[in-house]
């Protein structure tokens, strides 16, 4: 088999340079000879002046002059996007040759691998700065792939100049947000490229994560969405992107998603994410909110969702907010935060205690319980409260970035990292308090060089030989059962036990006997103190279960408050839409209150449809019949 492939290649060699010594020869490029693609390029090549066995004309200006630093500043957004994945695609595809990185005119900006094959003949002119567009040097995968805007392939022969024969490449195009290629990603080898698919599956895996990656840094201050028909190409390359204001507005979408939903660029951007996805509802909101994966059913079949970025201010609900924009509030003292719970009181003083103490504070618990709210309580509680908080969620962080976002990296660890380098989440914490969220999720291989961090107090960021000594209170959460991911051998024990100091768990919503004084409290976050409930509204939120815990609660107020009419000051039932309220229905109230709930619910549906029966019942998502039976059963 591989005699074969050697044959092969030395026939499509033979071909080529005879092609290349009829161009030469006659000035015309004979049909037939080349692949199409090829074929296309090279007459591309030929327009363009091009000797294919001299080279390059002279006085074209092939900008090897050009200011690199320039160059890398004016393409930062791009490298800070590229430079996780450049590392890890030098340690799994450079081996044997080159990973390179151009930009949108075929400037390289940074080469990595095996950089001992730039001393060869063909490439002593390949370098940082060089421009390798089709019009200067002809048929090349970085210069093709920029004009073709497409996965590229140049094996051996097939470049236009003879001098570049002995080398093959594989390149994809990069796009930015608007779908305009922003940037090309290649690997060269010497040689023919026997499994030329392997390395155009990691360029396409790793663009996507670039991609994606793009797409959060140009919409910082908004909620991105992943979504796909399969759960499984969540967080691939393949899976769409929506980028949502905080009215739930499309500012934002990839070729990917307009590919799904079978619609074009023009026709997402601006509309409603509950007219494309087909939900509005706080407990889908909340879900996406905590990190978790929704299936929604649309008019283009089901897909699967998760919230891949949160904005950095504000929340997106689907309906503007009354008032000015939520500001930054301060964390609520650890009285405050238990209410009137005395059990939950008495473990977060334990955990403020052991977190003074130098133990490491472990805090479990359903999304939505305020795990986060809680690590802040304990901090501003603590000797440290005038030094950094520094929270990095581990679900969130692609795990291509997630080793340089905690550990930092120094200038010149990797070509194009940013001048200066970047100091690590770790040292940022240095002094106040670390907060791991969803460290369950954290990948195996990470744990181990954690483990070692927090064992030696020690890190040392990437590209650098010295370590630096590190002083953090350390709170780590979880919404996963960490002991079943030691026995599955998804979690190290080791680092188990290091994390696992004193343990807190954070009771759900519908287990807190409280739930009145933490209305309040919300209704208070809310700017909205003088506000008060309607007795039948305030039953129904008694009544709920709350999968989606506080975090869903507060979706329910605000969107509340968001339906007042100017001067209302209590909240009734109908404030609230008829979709929320079937959900709130649908859970099973506490015994004795069940009979009084749908009493109200009733009443109220028939309220608001001026005694409409059908109206009511659709609203409440039951028939006539029932609605009717329900009636007589409650004698109203």
């Amino acid at each position: 088999m591989a005699r074969q492939s050697i044959t092969n290649a030395h026939d499509a060699l033979h071909e080529t340079r005879q092609a290349r010594l009829k161009l030469a020869s006659e000035g015309e490029l004979p049909l037939g000879m080349l692949r199409d693609e090829i074929d296309a390029s090279w007459r591309r090549s030929l327009g363009h002046g091009l000797n294919c066995l001299q080279g390059e004309q002279v006085g074209l200006g092939l900008q090897q002059g050009q200011d690199l630093r320039a160059l890398l500043e004016r393409n930062r957004l791009l490298l800070d996007a590229v430079t996780p994945e450049l590392d890890y695609l030098v340690a799994r595809q450079g081996k044997g040759g080159l990973v390179i990185l151009g930009d949108a005119q075929a400037n390289v900006l940074a080469i990595e691998g095996q950089t001992h094959v730039l001393s060869r003949e063909g490439l002593r002119d390949l370098h940082p700065g060089s421009c390798w567009s089709e019009s200067l040097r002809g048929t090349n995968a970085i210069g093709t792939a920029v004009v073709e805007g497409r996965p590229t392939l140049i094996n051996c022969g097939e470049h236009y100049l003879d001098r570049l024969s002995p080398f093959s490449c594989t390149s994809v195009p990069l796009r930015d947000p608007g779908g305009e290629v922003i940037g090309v990603l290649d690997i060269t080898r010497e040689g023919v490229m026997a499994q030329p698919q392997d390395n155009l599956t990691a360029l396409m895996l790793a663009a996507g994560t670039i991609e994606s990656r793009l797409f959060g840094l140009c919409h910082p201050g908004h909620l991105v969405l992943g979504f796909h028909a399969r759960a499984q190409y969540l967080n691939s390359a393949w899976h769409g992107l929506l980028a949502l204001n905080l009215e739930g507005e499309v500012v934002g979408v990839n070729d990917n998603a307009c590919q799904l939903m079978r619609m074009s660029r023009q026709e997402v951007i601006g509309r409603r994410s509950s007219d494309l996805l087909g939900e509005r509802s706080p407990a889908f909101i909340a879900r996406l909110w905590q990190g978790g994966v929704s299936s929604v059913q649309t008019a283009k079949g089901e897909f699967f969702v998760r919230a891949l970025q949160l904005p950095r201010h504000g929340r997106v609900t689907g309906h503007a907010l009354p008032g000015k924009p939520a500001q930054p509030t301060q964390a609520p003292g650890l009285e405050a935060l238990a209410g009137a719970d005395s059990r939950l009181a008495r473990n977060l003083r334990m955990a403020r205690q052991g977190l003074g103490n130098g133990l490491p504070v472990l805090l479990l618990g359903e999304t939505g319980t305020g795990k986060e709210v809680a690590a802040r309580a304990l901090h501003h509680a603590s000797s440290r409260a005038d030094k950094a908080f520094v929270a990095v969620n581990c679900a969130a962080i692609p795990e291509g970035l997630i080793e340089s976002e905690l550990f930092g990296y120094r200038e010149g660890a990797f070509t194009g990292s940013r001048r200066g380098g970047m100091v690590g989440r770790l040292m940022q914490a240095h002094g106040g308090t670390l907060f791991l969220d969803e460290i369950g999720d954290m990948p195996l291989a990470l744990q181990a060089r954690l483990l070692r961090v927090l064992q030696e107090r020690r890190v040392a960021p990437l590209g650098a030989g010295d370590e630096q000594d590190i002083d953090v209170a350390l709170i780590c959460a979880t919404h996963r059962d960490l002991k079943r991911l030691v026995h599955d051998q998804r979690f190290r024990e080791d680092l188990y036990y290091r994390v696992n100091g004193v343990s807190l768990r954070l009771p759900a919503l519908r287990e807190r006997e409280d739930l009145t004084a933490i209305i309040q409290q919300v209704l208070g976050k809310c700017e909205a103190a003088p506000v008060t409930l309607d007795p039948a509204l305030d039953a129904v939120l008694h009544g709920y279960d709350w999968p989606g815990n506080i975090r869903q609660l507060e979706m329910v107020l605000r969107t509340a408050l968001a339906m007042r009419e100017p001067g209302e000051q209590v909240l009734t039932l109908d404030h609230l839409t008829d979709c929320l309220l079937e959900e709130l229905a649908s859970a099973n109230p506490p015994s004795g209150s069940l009979k009084d709930n749908e009493l109200e619910l009733i009443r109220s549906a028939l309220a608001r449809h001026q005694g409409n029966v059908s109206a009511a019942a659709e609203a409440l998502g039951i028939s006539r019949a029932t609605l009717y039976r329900k009636l007589k059963a409650l004698r109203c």
